[in-house]
Protein backbone atom coordinates (compact mmCIF):
# COMPACT_ATOMS: atom_id res chain seq x y z
CA UNK A 1 0.00 0.00 0.00
CA UNK A 2 1.82 3.55 -0.94
CA UNK A 3 1.33 6.05 1.86
CA UNK A 4 0.18 9.41 0.62
CA UNK A 5 0.15 13.05 1.94
CA UNK A 6 -2.68 14.64 3.30
CA UNK A 7 -4.59 15.56 0.00
CA UNK A 8 -5.15 19.59 0.46
CA UNK A 9 -8.33 21.41 -0.94
CA UNK A 10 -9.34 24.34 -2.05
CA UNK A 11 -9.85 26.08 0.46
CA UNK A 12 -12.92 27.25 0.29
CA UNK A 13 -15.72 26.01 -1.77
CA UNK A 14 -18.90 28.13 -2.85
CA UNK A 15 -21.64 25.92 -2.89
CA UNK A 16 -23.74 28.14 -4.47
CA UNK A 17 -21.34 28.99 -7.51
CA UNK A 18 -20.21 25.15 -7.66
CA UNK A 19 -24.13 24.21 -8.35
CA UNK A 20 -24.98 23.60 -12.06
CA UNK A 21 -23.88 21.55 -14.68
CA UNK A 22 -20.19 19.56 -15.46
CA UNK A 23 -18.96 18.05 -18.09
CA UNK A 24 -16.18 15.17 -17.68
CA UNK A 25 -13.31 15.94 -19.22
CA UNK A 26 -10.98 13.23 -17.95
CA UNK A 27 -11.53 10.58 -15.52
CA UNK A 28 -9.28 7.72 -13.73
CA UNK A 29 -11.12 4.30 -14.50
CA UNK A 30 -13.60 3.03 -11.92
CA UNK A 31 -16.03 0.18 -11.95
CA UNK A 32 -19.05 2.47 -11.78
CA UNK A 33 -18.49 4.03 -15.06
CA UNK A 34 -18.01 2.10 -18.16
CA UNK A 35 -14.85 2.72 -19.46
CA UNK A 36 -16.61 3.66 -23.78
CA UNK A 37 -19.06 5.91 -21.76
CA UNK A 38 -19.43 8.75 -23.58
CA UNK A 39 -20.41 12.63 -22.60
CA UNK A 40 -20.18 12.02 -19.07
CA UNK A 41 -22.15 15.41 -17.58
CA UNK A 42 -23.08 16.16 -13.95
CA UNK A 43 -25.63 18.38 -12.36
CA UNK A 44 -25.74 19.89 -8.83
CA UNK A 45 -28.46 20.71 -7.60
CA UNK A 46 -29.14 22.39 -3.52
CA UNK A 47 -31.63 19.69 -1.96
CA UNK A 48 -34.05 21.64 0.95
CA UNK A 49 -32.02 20.08 3.50
CA UNK A 50 -29.16 22.11 2.41
CA UNK A 51 -27.05 18.50 1.07
CA UNK A 52 -26.67 18.50 -2.92
CA UNK A 53 -27.96 16.44 -5.65
CA UNK A 54 -26.31 14.73 -7.86
CA UNK A 55 -27.47 13.63 -11.26
CA UNK A 56 -24.61 12.12 -13.51
CA UNK A 57 -25.72 11.19 -17.10
CA UNK A 58 -23.81 9.14 -19.82
CA UNK A 59 -24.27 7.72 -22.97
CA UNK A 60 -23.67 3.97 -23.21
CA UNK A 61 -24.03 2.02 -25.95
CA UNK A 62 -26.30 4.65 -27.35
CA UNK A 63 -28.01 4.48 -23.79
CA UNK A 64 -28.72 7.55 -21.52
CA UNK A 65 -27.84 6.02 -17.98
CA UNK A 66 -28.50 8.30 -15.17
CA UNK A 67 -27.89 8.10 -11.53
CA UNK A 68 -28.67 10.58 -8.55
CA UNK A 69 -27.16 10.42 -5.58
CA UNK A 70 -26.93 13.00 -2.24
CA UNK A 71 -23.51 14.69 -1.59
CA UNK A 72 -23.06 15.98 2.03
CA UNK A 73 -20.17 18.92 2.94
CA UNK A 74 -17.65 17.34 5.60
CA UNK A 75 -16.38 20.93 7.03
CA UNK A 76 -16.99 24.51 6.46
CA UNK A 77 -14.92 24.62 3.81
CA UNK A 78 -17.71 22.69 1.43
CA UNK A 79 -14.93 21.44 -0.46
CA UNK A 80 -15.04 17.93 1.14
CA UNK A 81 -17.46 16.22 0.17
CA UNK A 82 -19.04 12.75 1.21
CA UNK A 83 -21.50 11.42 -1.57
CA UNK A 84 -23.91 8.71 -1.81
CA UNK A 85 -25.65 6.43 -4.88
CA UNK A 86 -27.16 4.00 -2.46
CA UNK A 87 -31.40 4.49 -2.35
CA UNK A 88 -32.60 7.23 0.17
CA UNK A 89 -33.21 4.72 2.43
CA UNK A 90 -30.07 3.37 2.46
CA UNK A 91 -27.33 5.89 2.71
CA UNK A 92 -27.22 5.76 6.32
CA UNK A 93 -25.41 2.60 6.22
CA UNK A 94 -21.62 3.17 7.35
CA UNK A 95 -18.29 2.82 4.75
CA UNK A 96 -21.22 3.47 1.60
CA UNK A 97 -19.88 6.95 1.19
CA UNK A 98 -17.17 7.93 -1.75
CA UNK A 99 -15.18 11.06 -0.50
CA UNK A 100 -15.76 13.99 -3.18
CA UNK A 101 -13.01 16.62 -2.62
CA UNK A 102 -12.29 19.92 -4.77
CA UNK A 103 -8.54 19.69 -5.36
CA UNK A 104 -8.49 22.81 -7.88
CA UNK A 105 -10.86 25.36 -8.93
CA UNK A 106 -10.63 28.16 -11.94
CA UNK A 107 -11.15 31.27 -9.63
CA UNK A 108 -14.01 31.94 -12.11
CA UNK A 109 -15.64 28.38 -11.02
CA UNK A 110 -15.16 26.99 -14.51
CA UNK A 111 -13.13 24.18 -13.92
CA UNK A 112 -12.54 21.95 -11.33
CA UNK A 113 -10.64 18.88 -10.16
CA UNK A 114 -12.07 16.38 -8.05
CA UNK A 115 -10.19 13.05 -5.97
CA UNK A 116 -10.42 10.85 -3.52
CA UNK A 117 -7.69 11.20 -0.64
CA UNK A 118 -6.50 7.53 -1.37
CA UNK A 119 -5.73 9.00 -5.23
CA UNK A 120 -8.17 6.13 -6.60
CA UNK A 121 -10.42 8.67 -8.07
CA UNK A 122 -9.78 11.53 -10.12
CA UNK A 123 -12.25 13.69 -12.19
CA UNK A 124 -11.38 16.84 -13.98
CA UNK A 125 -14.57 18.97 -14.82
CA UNK A 126 -15.35 21.82 -17.12
CA UNK A 127 -18.65 23.87 -17.79
CA UNK A 128 -18.36 23.29 -21.41
CA UNK A 129 -17.62 19.58 -22.91
CA UNK A 130 -14.64 20.71 -23.78
CA UNK A 131 -11.05 22.11 -22.84
CA UNK A 132 -8.07 23.92 -24.12
CA UNK A 133 -5.37 21.42 -24.17
CA UNK A 134 -2.93 23.68 -22.11
CA UNK A 135 -5.36 24.25 -19.49
CA UNK A 136 -5.76 20.48 -18.76
CA UNK A 137 -2.01 19.93 -19.06
CA UNK A 138 -2.42 22.58 -16.22
CA UNK A 139 -4.12 20.70 -14.33
CA UNK A 140 -2.84 17.29 -15.03
CA UNK A 141 0.67 18.23 -14.08
CA UNK A 142 -1.22 19.19 -10.40
CA UNK A 143 -2.76 16.28 -10.56
CA UNK A 144 0.71 14.17 -11.27
CA UNK A 145 2.41 16.53 -8.02
CA UNK A 146 -0.49 15.75 -5.64
CA UNK A 147 0.39 11.79 -6.17
CA UNK A 148 -2.43 10.85 -8.94
CA UNK A 149 -1.41 8.01 -10.87
CA UNK A 150 -3.01 9.63 -14.52
CA UNK A 151 -1.02 7.25 -16.84
CA UNK A 152 -4.83 4.98 -17.16
CA UNK A 153 -6.77 8.34 -17.49
CA UNK A 154 -9.40 8.13 -19.25
CA UNK A 155 -10.13 11.18 -21.82
CA UNK A 156 -14.04 11.42 -22.27
CA UNK A 157 -15.63 11.45 -25.56
CA UNK A 158 -18.09 14.57 -26.25
CA UNK A 159 -20.04 13.58 -29.67
CA UNK A 160 -22.36 16.36 -28.99
CA UNK A 161 -25.37 14.27 -27.87
CA UNK A 162 -27.02 16.03 -25.05
CA UNK A 163 -27.22 14.89 -21.35
CA UNK A 164 -27.12 17.73 -19.20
Amino acid sequence: MTEHSPLPTVPSLELQRYLGTWYEIDRLPMRHEPEDATDVSAHYSLNEDGSVRVQNRCLHNGELEESIGRATPVDASNSKLEVSFLPEGLRWIPFTKGDYWVIALAPDYTTAMVGSPDRKYLWLLARQPDMDATIREHYLARARQLGFDIEPLIHTPHTGQRTA
